[in-house]
């Protein structure tokens, strides 16, 4: 009997890509298979998040937005169709990106998953005192009332009503539901023996030659010539704490505004990370944040906390470790609210599957490390009933231990099963190895990269002969002989965050990894303890942020001696070589491009036609610099510059010295004038690795300098932490990557286990005395690791 003939509908199961070309991407082709996970290897810059995100899950997002009406696109973010051919066979495209959390400091765990918005339901329908509703605890929303009399329109007469209103919210009203209190060391914001004109303001930006001075001189409040220290009481107060009030000075309208409420609206509203380095000094030096005494940290108003089930207030419920707070949702039996409880207990339990148990909802989400981050945005799609969607997951083992890898892996293969396609941009082999099907970029990054160098199974990567298959099997050794300490950085008695009063001696003049179990108190340790001493330079997770008007130029500070170089050679002015101010094209305004704006439409962007996209105007092109313009410069990738500006008429040693470092981290290959946010994420974290190395300090603090690397790569980083080693510096690694461990010449490990069943140190020593215990996970991993 011959076999039916399938269905049409069965033969669609394949997504086929041609001549994708988007990014450094040259006229890709290719056919992934559905309902199967499909692995995207090739280094870090080779094109894998071009073909994968802004191509395939772009175009499948692109095609959904269209399926709502324009009404509702313009409040969605327009995407521009991606620069292809064809693309067929597409499913829904469900994210899960590399993007850290927002860092908001309104942001909780709690409440950036759907895990606050069920309990606050919970407890306004259960909770005892009954409070009011779901908003009543709510720290974000604010308790207000009023009444008056507004005009109404009625039947062609106006008629004045009585109305009267009241909004119970959760928000403590003294710290306004942030849980810290800031208080200002005046010392540091002047200096008291100083008049206004003599300087007397310490604070970035508020010199006495601009507008600030203009109106703390012409506003009659004090007299600018008085030392502070001699001014009354109602003056100090004027300057410090006046409300906004409209004055006139030099006859122009102004508002006058005291210092500390200007300093909150300009500086503490914004959070700490996201300042710049000068701003976030002297926030550091001038205020003093501490946890609020009427909410003790809480966030929430006494009403909210007052409101109990079971004894145990909202308050308590997000403070409980998660694991904890599962269980105690799986303990409350009331049939009222089953719907509600199923629903929450099956997100904490998801949050558990994970391995994100030790969490709680109250953490702020800008604490979160950039693993962590992923696996919560990861809960939404746990359970969901969902299938034929295609996950898209951009390096789900970032900051994740070798034994957590193996529960992701576990995740990627559920998800799978259930009929799903899976997309994985990934670098570590562990995580390669259940693939079913592996497409690899390459040959090498930027301009020699964005071709597909090959297609098939794990097992026929390994024996293709590309960068990857190469180094698929590499294994470290653990080194045979390690560097003697020069002496030792004491930390006692820590207790940030899950610590138990640990008590740890880091060796100094040597490369220390500390390991552990996500969750385990790694940053914690090093974060709470070591980071903030003087002498420290640390380089944390937070992927860099730049506009497109950034580029590696600028953010190095690179651009500074080029400008100053071409200005000298010309006898012009450094700001005409400013793509940003006096240089730039007035066409584009110096971006290169022009954008046009189309509402719910993708915006379109063109070559600007004045400037050729080069961003300067054409007399500023006329100027060179040992026979190059800047634009030509901008052009160059890192490698030519370093050539250029070592040698020659263009010697430039300040400028060498930054290129040479950017050399250094693997960055040889990237133009110093490409738009920042082009670059792949592990190129941001090179380009961070890179500026800080050149700040002075004699330990440096790397978090997870592996994330976004490949394996090939990973050798390169391992050479430039012995460089800095031996240099005479003191290296400490937070890392997960079994590489980095063997290189290690001491290693402190964290655990046993994660949140409250971690916070301990369960090994220190040298990684042979760690693999021949295997007494920790770490230990056995690493063994299993080196073949010992």
């Amino acid at each position: 009997m011959s076999a039916p003939t399938p269905h049409a509908a069965d033969s669609h199961d394949l997504i086929r890509v041609h001549g994708a070309r988007e990014n450094n991407l040259k006229d890709v082709d290719v056919e992934i298979p559905k309902r199967r996970l499909t692995v995207f290897t090739g280094v870090s810059g080779s094109g894998k998040s071009s073909l994968v995100f802004s191509t395939i899950a772009a175009e499948s997002q692109r095609m959904i937005n269209e399926t709502y009406s324009a009404f509702v696109q313009g409040f969605m973010p327009t995407l521009a169709r991606p620069d292809v051919d064809v693309l067929e066979g597409l499913t829904t495209a469900i994210i899960v990106d590399q993007e850290r959390m927002g860092a908001n400091p309104r942001s909780t765990v709690g409440t950036a998953t759907d895990a606050n918005a069920m309990l606050r339901i919970l407890f306004s329908r259960l909770g005892q005192p009954h409070i009011g509703s779901p908003q009543a605890f709510s720290f974000n929303v604010a308790s207000v009332s009023g009444a008056g009399a507004i005009s109404v329109e009625k039947g062609g007469r106006t008629v004045k009503e009585r109305r009267s209103f009241s909004i119970t919210g959760g928000m403590c009203p003294r710290c306004e539901g942030m849980g810290k209190v800031s208080d200002f060391d005046l010392t540091a914001l002047y200096d008291d023996s100083k008049s206004l004109n003599e300087g007397a303001l310490t604070i970035p930006g508020y010199s006495m030659e601009g507008w600030y001075g203009r109106i703390f001189r012409g506003c009659g409040f004090f007299d600018p010539d008085k030392p502070i220290a001699k001014f009354t009481k109602k003056q100090l107060n004027d300057l410090l704490y006046k409300e906004p009030t409209k004055v006139k000075v030099e006859g122009v309208n102004v508002t006058y505004e005291g210092l500390i409420p200007k300093i909150q609206k300009s500086f503490l509203s914004k959070d700490r990370e996201a300042m710049q380095p000068h701003i976030r000094a002297f926030v550091d030096r001038a205020i003093t944040f501490q946890t609020c005494p009427d909410c003790e940290g809480t966030r929430l108003s006494a009403e909210a906390r007052s409101s109990k089930i079971d004894g145990v207030s909202i308050a308590d419920a997000c403070a409980m470790q998660i694991s904890d707070l599962a269980e105690w949702v799986r303990g409350l039996d009331e049939p009222s609210a089953a719907p509600l409880l199923k629903a929450l207990g099956e997100t904490l339990d998801s949050f558990v599957e994970i391995g994100l148990g030790y969490l709680s909802l109250d953490r702020p989400a800008g604490t979160l490390s950039g693993g962590e981050a992923q696996r919560t945005k990861l809960i939404r799609h746990l359970g969901s009933s969902l299938t034929d969607v295609t996950y898209v997951f951009d390096e789900p083992t970032i900051g994740l231990h070798p034994h957590d890898i193996a529960r992701m892996n576990d995740l990627l293969l559920q998800l799978r099963d259930k009929g799903n396609t899976v997309l994985v941009v990934e670098h570590k082999p562990e995580a390669i190895a259940i693939a079913d099907h592996v497409v690899d970029l390459g040959p090498r990054a930027g301009t020699e990269g964005g071709e597909i160098v090959f297609e098939g199974t794990v097992d026929e990567l390994r024996s293709s002969g590309t960068l990857t298959g190469k180094h698929l099997d590499d294994r470290a050794a653990v080194k045979p002989s390690v560097r003697t300490s020069k002496g030792v950085l004491e930390v006692r008695g820590a207790d940030t965050h899950n610590l138990q009063g640990v008590d740890v001696d880091i060796p100094l003049g040597v490369l220390v990894v500390v390991t552990g179990v996500a969750g385990s108190g790694k940053s914690s340790l090093i974060g709470g303890s070591v980071a903030k001493r003087d002498g420290v330079v640390s380089i944390d997770q937070g992927a860099i942020k730049g506009s497109r008007r950034s580029n590696p130029a600028t953010y190095t500070g690179l651009l500074d001696p080029i400008r100053k170089a071409f200005a000298k050679a010309n006898g012009v002015k450094p700001v005409l070589f400013s793509a940003n101010s006096e240089g730039a094209c007035p066409n584009c305004n110096g971006a290169g491009v022009v954008y046009s704006d189309l509402a719910m439409m993708a915006g379109v962007s063109a070559p600007c036609e004045v400037c050729e996209g080069k961003r300067f105007q054409a007399e500023v092109l006329d100027y060179t610099f040992g026979g190059k313009d800047i634009a030509e410069v901008l052009g160059m990738s890192v490698a030519q510059a370093e050539e250029f500006f070592g040698s020659g008429d263009a010697k430039l040693p300040a400028a060498h010295k930054i290129l040479a470092r950017l050399a250094d981290v693997g960055l040889g290959y990237v133009k110093i004038g490409k738009p920042l946010t082009t670059l792949s994420g592990g190129e941001r974290q090179r380009l961070k690795l890179a500026t800080h190395m050149g700040e002075k300090g004699d330990v440096y603090i790397l978090d997870e300098p592996t994330t976004g690397l490949h394996l090939a790569d990973v050798e390169n980083l391992l050479g430039l932490l012995d460089r800095l080693v031996d240099s005479g510096k003191s290296v400490i690694v937070i890392e997960h990557h079994q590489a980095v461990m063997a290189h290690a010449d001491w290693i402190i490990d964290l655990g046993p286990g994660a949140g409250h069943d971690g916070g301990r140190i369960v090994f220190e020593g040298t990684p042979a005395d760690l693999v021949a215990g295997r007494a920790t996970l770490t230990g056995k991993h690493l063994a299993e690791y080196v073949g010992a």
